[in-house]
C-alpha cells in the first residue's frame, strides 16, 4: 500500500500526553494539576470589548500584520519598556502562532538551536518538524540558566537560542546577571535569541528581566494567553529591534499563507486587555505557589518557583522513573505530567497550579502520601 503521511509526522511523539490522558479517562472529578491554563476566566471589560466587536462587524480579516490600533498600542507600550526607537510588531495567533512563524522564517534544515532542558514542548518538536537540530543544555538540578553550557554549546552551526522566562514546566525566572551573561555570548557571535515571555506577568519577586533589555538582536513573544485568560482567543505578538526587522518581515509573509491574521474581534479586544490591571489575579497565584511549594517542600525535592504557574518537582526515590510515579499519583485521582514530556529525562514532574485552592490542599495531601511509597 502506497504511503500517505508525510515522514515529519513521525518526528512529533505526543505518547507522554496522551498516556496521561488515557490513564485519567475513568476519573471522576481528580485533582487536575495538568493543564496549563488559568483557572479564572477572562476580565469581564476584555469580554465585553469582544462581543462590542463582534457586533460592530469587526469580523472580516485585519491586515496579516495586525489591526492598526492594537499594532500602535503595543508598539507604544515596547518602546515604553525596552527603549526601541521605532520596533517592529507582528499580531500573532497566539505565542504558539509566533514560534512557528518564527522557527520558518529563521530554521534552515541542519541549523541547531539551543535550549536549556527542561523545555516548552513546543520547541522540540516543531524543529524536528522542520529539520531544524535541538541542541539540549542540561540545566539540573536547580533549573537556573545554565550560561556556561550554553556558551560552550555554540558553534557555527548555532542559528538560534530560546530563552523561556518564566519558564514552563519549571517556573524559573532567569536572573538579571544570567541575562546579561546570555547577551554577551550572543554579542560575541551574532545569534538571534528568541525571547519566549508569555508567563511575563506571572513574576512573583518583581519585574522578570528581559534580555530585550541588553541586546538587539532579540525576537521577544508575547501575549495574552495566560495572563487575562485568553488561551482560546489565540492573541499574541512578536516585536523586535532593526535588528530583526528581516526575521518579523518573513514572519509576517509566511503568516500570509497560514494563519492569514489573528482573530480580528479578540485583536479589538486585546486593546482593552492592555488597560487591565491584572495584579490581583497574579497576587492570588502567589498564594497558590507558595501553598504548593510549601506543602511539598518536606517530601519532595523542589526547587521553588519564581515565576508562571508550575513546579517541576522530582519523583521519589522508590519510583524508578518520574513516569512510574505519575501513573500511581493517576490511580489515586491526581492529574499530572511526567517530565519527559519537557526534557531528556524521566526523573521530574509537572504541576500546574492553575485551580483552586481545595483542590491544591487536595492535590498536596494525596502527593505527600504517595511520597513514602
Amino acid at each position: 500500500m502506497k504511503k500517505i503521511l508525510a515522514d515529519r509526522t513521525s518526528l512529533i511523539d505526543s505518547s507522554g500526553i496522551r498516556k496521561v490522558f488515557a490513564l485519567a479517562a475513568s476519573l471522576k472529578d481528580p485533582v487536575n494539576f495538568s493543564i496549563g491554563q488559568p483557572d479564572f476566566d477572562v476580565p469581564v471589560e476584555v469580554k465585553t470589548a469582544a462581543i462590542g466587536a463582534i457586533e460592530q462587524g469587526h469580523n472580516k480579516y485585519s491586515q496579516t500584520i495586525g489591526d492598526e490600533a492594537l499594532l500602535n498600542k503595543i508598539t507604544e507600550q515596547v518602546k515604553a519598556d525596552y527603549g526601541w526607537e521605532n520596533p517592529s510588531v507582528l499580531i500573532t495567533s497566539g505565542v504558539s502562532g509566533g514560534l512557528l512563524l518564527a522557527f520558518l522564517a529563521v530554521v534552515n534544515p541542519g541549523d541547531e538551536v539551543i535550549i536549556a532542558d527542561p523545555y516548552f514542548v513546543m520547541y522540540k518538536h516543531v524543529l524536528n518538524m522542520i529539520g531544524g537540530k535541538c541542541v539540549f543544555v542540561d540545566s539540573y538540578p536547580d533549573f537556573r540558566l545554565p550560561v556556561e553550557g550554553i556558551a560552550d554549546a555554540v558553534n557555527e552551526r548555532t542559528k538560534m537560542i530560546i530563552l523561556n522566562s518564566p519558564a514552563n514546566p519549571t517556573g524559573t525566572v532567569c536572573t538579571e546577571q544570567d541575562v546579561e551573561a546570555i547577551a554577551q555570548v550572543a554579542r560575541q557571535k551574532d545569534i538571534l535569541v528568541m525571547s519566549d515571555e508569555i508567563y511575563e506577568k506571572f513574576c512573583y519577586n518583581g519585574p522578570c528581566p528581559s534580555i530585550a533589555n541588553y541586546y538587539d538582536k532579540t525576537l521577544l513573544l508575547k501575549g495574552f494567553s495566560k495572563s487575562h485568560a485568553m488561551t482560546g482567543w489565540r492573541m499574541g505578538y512578536a516585536a523586535g529591534t532593526k535588528a530583526v526587522k528581516d526575521v518579523i518581515e518573513e514572519m509576517t509573509k509566511i503568516q500570509q499563507y497560514t494563519f492569514v491574521c489573528a482573530p480580528m474581534p479578540f485583536q479589538k479586544a486585546a486593546i482593552a486587555a492592555l488597560d487591565r490591571d491584572m495584579s490581583d489575579y497574579i497576587a492570588a497565584y502567589k498564594k497558590k505557589r507558595d501553598m504548593i511549594y510549601n506543602g511539598l517542600k518536606d517530601k519532595f525535592e523542589i526547587v521553588k518557583p519564581g515565576g508562571a504557574f508550575y513546579a517541576f518537582v522530582k519523583a521519589p526515590q522508590w519510583a524508578k522513573s518520574a513516569t512510574e510515579f505519575v501513573e500511581k499519583a493517576i490511580a489515586n485521582n491526581v492529574l499530572v505530567i511526567p517530565g519527559c514530556v519537557f526534557s531528556e529525562k524521566d526523573t521530574h514532574f509537572r504541576i500546574s497550579y492553575a485551580t483552586t485552592d481545595e483542590k491544591i490542599a487536595q492535590g498536596i495531601e494525596i502527593l505527600c502520601k504517595l511520597a513514602d511509597g
